[in-house]
Formats: structure tokens, sequence, C-alpha cells
């Protein structure tokens, strides 16, 4: 799918577009609204999402929808420890007929990419998708790839005590907007997936919710979603107060506070609001900074979370009225 944002849209189509899609992956993934929200937001501020689930849950089904409904262009990479750059990026192949290199491009070059079991490859693999993820190109043997817009990486991970699993650099955690967890399903929602897949896929009768350039234009219109100072102000106290903790050896940088901003104004944007209210701030939170604190040793052993922390810190750092 080729996308550009030469293109306006109201706030009620915008809408209508949004709960669209919202429509279509509930009909994949039952039982898991608040989920469905947070992938919505994400990709409405135009981030990558980090899955990190036991197998057979959904996530690849979750990706597959939302390539579909995107009417976008998706590829799968299957991450494993014998995987390459070369096999991601893509590579130049000796053309023999006329003794020129041709460039090949690799599964990257796509709309949304869903990076399978990213952790079960080597960190030097986990790092080829560092560029395309903050820059949305490539560069392959000096030359530099535009990578289609909208881009979108969706990577799933099995928890760290599986067998066969590299733990991900703290530069590959900070490309990633939010991390999520789908969990298992309800009983009530289990036994309607059973019914709803017991003549097809709901995957088969998914319609385009958005086009490409719908994507674009609504990422454009986050831009344009209020956050007054004093909200702003409160961000980056929350941001600097992981900094601060003796429990973590390493605070958000940055860019988390860059993502958070970016994240709580697409949460507003998808609530129907035009305005950030503190609670987009700390919902959003929840999700944009725990992949990103590296707790100390101490920290470990006394039983402390990441998540933990991160609430804590949401209770000590006063509310602006």
């Amino acid at each position: 799918m080729e996308a550009s944002n030469s293109i306006l849209i109201s706030q009620d189509v915008a809408q209508a577009r949004i709960d669209a899609l919202r429509q279509n992956l509930g009909q994949v993934i039952q039982g898991k609204d608040d989920v469905i929200e947070l992938l919505i937001t994400a990709v409405i501020a135009g981030g990558s999402i980090l899955m990190e689930d036991v197998p057979g849950v959904g996530k690849t089904t979750m990706a597959k929808a939302l390539a579909r409904s995107m009417g976008a262009e998706y590829n799968r990479i299957q991450f494993t420890p014998d995987l390459l750059p070369a096999d991601i990026l893509g590579s130049s192949i000796y053309n023999p007929v006329d003794g020129n290199f041709n460039f090949r491009p690799g599964p990257v070059f796509c709309n949304v990419l869903l990076a399978d079991e990213i952790n079960r490859a080597s960190p030097r693999t986990q790092s080829a998708l560092l560029e395309a993820m903050s820059e949305q190109q490539v560069t392959i043997e000096g030359q530099s790839h535009i990578l289609a817009a909208p881009f979108i990486v969706i990577a799933t991970e099995n928890p760290v005590e599986y067998h066969g699993t590299y733990p991900l650099p703290e530069a590959q955690l900070d490309r990633f907007l939010v991390q999520l967890s789908l969990g298992y399903p309800g009983d009530e929602a289990e036994i309607d997936m059973l019914y709803a897949q017991a003549d097809r896929h709901p995957l088969e009768s998914l319609e385009e919710a958005m086009s490409g350039d719908e994507v674009l234009a609504i990422q454009q219109q986050v831009r344009s979603i209020d956050m007054s100072r004093e909200l702003a102000t409160y961000l980056v106290s929350l941001v600097k107060r992981t900094r601060d903790d003796v429990r973590l050896s390493l605070g958000v940088s940055p860019r988390a506070s860059l993502m958070l901003f970016q994240a709580a104004k697409a949460a507003a944007l998808v609530a129907g609001r035009d305005v950030v209210l503190p609670d987009d701030i700390q919902r959003m939170a929840r999700h944009v900074l725990p992949h990103r604190l590296v707790l100390t040793s101490k920290s470990k052993y006394d039983g402390s979370t990441k998540q933990g922390i991160v609430e804590s810190i949401l209770d000590e750092v006063p509310v602006p009225v």
C-alpha cells in the first residue's frame, strides 16, 4: 500500500474510521477491548508495538487483522537464532546477464511488519530493525532506502524465562512506543471465540476500515490535540522521577518523554476529545514507561516489578488541577 498524507479529514470522519477499526479488531479478538484500544492508540500515534505473551493467545491474528483493516501490505518474519540482518532488510544480488548487482528488498519493506518471537534471534539481528523503527528507512551497503508510509512494527516476544530467548537490548526496547499483553481470554470470550471460528475465521470477512491515506491524516490530526503546559510539566515530572528512583539502574530517556507526549495526545483523539486530560497521561504511562526501565540487582531480589514502580510513581507525583 502506497500512501501519502496529502488528504485532510474531519474529526467526525476520523472518529468513524477509528470506530470501524475498533469493531474490526473486536470481531477477531474477543474480550480484549482494553488491549484493542491501546493498539489503536499506538497506531494513531505512529508508534511500534511490543507484545510479550505466551504462544497461542492471538498476537499474530491481531497483527493480521490490523493490516487487513488498513488495507496494508503485511509481512511476517519468524525470528530464529540463525536469522541474519540481510534476511530482514534485503541484499544485493549479482545478475550475471548484465554484470550488475540488483537490490532485492527484504520483508521490512511493507506497511505492517510482524516480527514474530523477536527475542529468539541474536542481538545483532534484532538491532537490524533499529533504524527502520526510528527513521522509517534502512541503510544497506551505504545506500538509504525509504520505507512506505504508514510503517508499523508489531513485535512479539516470549517471556524471558522461555528456553532459547535473548533479552532485547535497551536501545531497541526504547524504540517501541508501548508494550502490551493479550493474556488468556475469559471463559465467555473463549466460548464466543469457539463459535466465531466454527465455520470460518473472522479474518476472512474483514473489510478495510481505513485507507493508508486516512491513517496518515489521522496521525497528522494527533499533532493538533492540545496539551496544556501544566500537563506537560506533570508528564516530565513522571519521567524525571524514574531517573532518580533508587530502585532503578536506568530510568527512561527523552525519547520516552516524546513518545508519552504523542501517546497521550493520541489517546485523547481516540476517546473523541481535542484536549489531553491527566487520565490520558496516566493510562499511557503504564504502557509507555515500564519496558524502558532497568531494575537494580537489589530491586530484582526484593521482588520489585517495573509496572509496580510506575504505579508508585503515578501515586506519588501530584496531579495538576
